[in-house]
This record gives structure tokens, sequence and C-alpha cells, in this order.
């Protein structure tokens, strides 16, 4: 397992902390429903947290995984929303474990110093959802080019980044027994030098119950160049792999981070209300929901680490990534709800942020990966179940 003895993580949360202190609940609340945090992610890329997982010697921070993972805990836990940054971590992995050095040597310095972000991470298609084997985006070779044309969706942040990996069929899925051969995975440029988009791609905001920045994005012929491939030919699925596992384990700890702020401001509010002249708190009705998501947020918070462990050894943790996704996202949520509930009222009014960061949280059931395909994976891969899917 991988030694965080030299990782300083209780600095890295007292840091991140300070920095969100800074944006409180306010800053957020103001931004509803749909402004981008530009304020916020300008300064956490200036104090090199976006660039964290990026080697030093691309100008980056070196994090692990686990290292970089409380980060966006604690802009959780702070009552912020990292969904507006959290691609940049996760994608990395496919650049960092199947990227040339060309492309390392050529991008991950820019991107650690903020002068492009990398946000955007075009996989699921309307006609495909979770059935990534079925997406219809095609990059045809031509030359010393690819020419792209398909439609990717729920590629959230595409409005922001100016970098994006993303997955397409070189080999169509008709040839060969293979489905997963013909796909490949490309980091391609996004704009032109004076920011507007390349020729061909067009991106339009979807309008959802949280601030996600979420988009639908169409390339109609677009061409990019031949060494925007990433790996091998035929290969991007499973290069993207670890930074699909990167990011169930970043959004479990995302998810942790909103269950400590829900069990906080529940607690502290069911310490001061009093009601019947006694602290709600005092009442078993109140307490128990709290303690018991509590107890779910411990539990996930240990298969994170397990999950995140094992990341960073280069070990296979699919499995691991998978559970700690869905564990903490339902712990988060219990915990949401124990806060609503220990509110009364007050659990939905805009001013006490309960009900903005239960929204957030509620994504994480069905995304990045909906958890009942979670525990269809688990059912076949631990149990030796048949494959359901």
């Amino acid at each position: 397992m991988v030694d965080r003895a030299n990782e300083p993580l209780d600095e890295i949360r007292s840091e991140v902390r300070r920095l969100c202190d800074k944006y409180g609940n306010e800053y957020w609340r103001g931004l509803e429903p749909s402004t981008y945090p530009e304020e916020f992610v300008r300064e956490l890329t200036t104090q090199g947290w976006l660039g964290s997982l990026i080697p030093e010697e691309y100008g980056g921070g070196g994090l692990s995984l686990g290292g970089a993972s409380v980060i966006l805990e604690e802009i959780s836990a702070s009552g912020g929303n990292p969904s507006a940054c959290h691609a940049q971590m996760y994608v990395m992995g496919t650049v960092l474990r199947h990227g040339s050095d060309e492309q390392k040597e050529k991008y991950l310095p820019l991107v650690a110093n903020g002068s492009k972000r990398l946000q955007a991470f075009g996989v699921t298609e309307p006609g495909a959802g979770s059935n990534t084997t079925a997406i219809t985006t095609k990059a045809v070779r031509d030359g010393d080019t690819y020419r792209v044309s398909g439609q990717k969706i729920w590629t959230s942040r595409a409005e922001y980044s100016d970098l994006m990996v993303l997955l397409a069929r070189t080999t169509p899925a008709d040839e060969g027994n293979d489905r997963l051969a013909g796909l490949s995975v490309f980091l391609i440029e996004m704009r032109n030098a004076d920011g507007s988009l390349i020729d061909g791609l067009t991106i339009k905001p979807i309008e959802t119950m949280m601030n996600h920045s979420t988009t639908e994005v169409f390339f109609d012929n677009v061409v990019i160049p031949a060494d925007s491939l990433i790996g091998e030919e035929g290969q991007g699925f499973r290069h993207i792999l670890s930074g699909m596992n990167a990011e169930r384990i970043l959004i479990a700890a995302e998810c942790i981070g909103d269950g400590r702020f829900f069990l906080e401001r529940a607690s502290a509010y069911a310490n001061e209300r009093v009601v019947f002249d006694r602290p709600i708190g005092q009442n078993q009705g109140v307490q128990f929901p709290l303690a018991k998501a509590h107890i779910q947020l411990e539990a996930a918070d240990l298969m994170r680490w397990k999950a995140a462990d094992l990341y960073d050894a280069g070990e296979s943790c699919g499995v691991e990534a998978n559970m700690a996704k869905l564990l903490a996202s339902e712990a988060s949520w219990a915990a949401g709800n124990a806060a609503v509930d220990t509110h009364g009222g007050f659990g939905f009014a805009a001013e006490y942020d309960i009900e903005r960061k239960l929204r957030e949280t509620r994504l994480y059931q069905v995304a990045p990966i909906n958890n009942n395909l979670i525990l269809a994976f688990v059912a076949q891969k631990c149990l030796g179940l048949p494959k359901s899917y």
C-alpha cells in the first residue's frame, strides 16, 4: 500500500479550508441557479490545488490520488461545490498513464499554471448512457488528422474548458467480436487562439436542478491532429478506465465532505434549537438518524482510502472504487435527509444551505454511474453471479 507519511494531509485540509472560507456559503448561494464560480476556480488554480495530481516535473503538486481527494472533500465540507472543477483531477489519470511524452510535455505545464483548463470529459451519449460500448461518435483517420462527428451529453464544464478528453469510435461496433476494440481516446484542443470554439464544435448548456454547468456537445466534421490520440488506437475504453476509477474515488470524497457538512450543521442546530424546554438534540428521534449517517460516512471513508491506496499503488481497484462511490453517495444522502429533518422547515430555506447541498449530493447516486449498475457489477465480479447488463 501507499505510504502517506510524506503527504501533509492535515496541512492540505487546513490550507484548502482557509481558501474556502473566503468563499462562504453566501458566495455559493449567490451563484444559483447556474453561474460558474469563476473566481473560486481561478484561485484554486493559482494556489496549485487543481494541478495537484500533475507531477512536479511538469509544474504540478505531485500528490497521490488519495492526497488530492482531501482537497475536494474539504471543499464540500466547507459548503462549496467542487463539481465546478473536479474533472481536471480525475481526467488526469488517463493523460498521465497513457498520454505520450510529447502530450504531457506540451499540455501538463499549461494545465498546472492555469493557461489551459482540462475540465471536459466527452464520453456519454444520448443513445448510449451507461452502455459506453454503444457510443456512435466517430473519429475517421484522414492523413495526419482525424475527422470527428457525433454528439456527447452530460459533458460538464465544456463551456469553461480549453481541452477535452474525448472517447470516440475509430472502428465500427459491428466489426469483430470485441466491441471495446473499436474505441479510441483523444486529447483535443477545443478552442482557437482567440478563445472561440474550433470549427464544427457546438456546445449547448443543459439546465439542471443544481448548479453543475453541464452541456451537450456536437461534433460536425471536427478536424483534430492525429497526434491528439492518447495511447493506442482501439484501446481507448481501457485507457479511460483509470480515469473512471479515479473519478469514482474523488466523487466518494466529495460525498464524504457533503456528509460532514450536513452533520456539522445539523448537530450544531440540534444543540441550539430548544423546543418544549429542551434542546431537540436530546431527543433520540433526532439523535439516531444523525448517528446512523455518521456511521455510514465513517464506513464509506474507509472504503475511499482502501480504493485510493490501491489506485496509487497501481493495483486493480475497480470494485473498491465503485463500492466507495456507492457507500459515500448513500451516506451523504442519509446525512442530508437527517439534516433536513433536524432543521424542520428551515431545512428548506435557502439561507441555511441544506437544500442546496442536498440537491448537489443527490446527483451522485446516478452519476458518474448509477448505483444500480454498481450493484450489478459487484454481483458479477465479487459473487460470481451472471452478468445482468
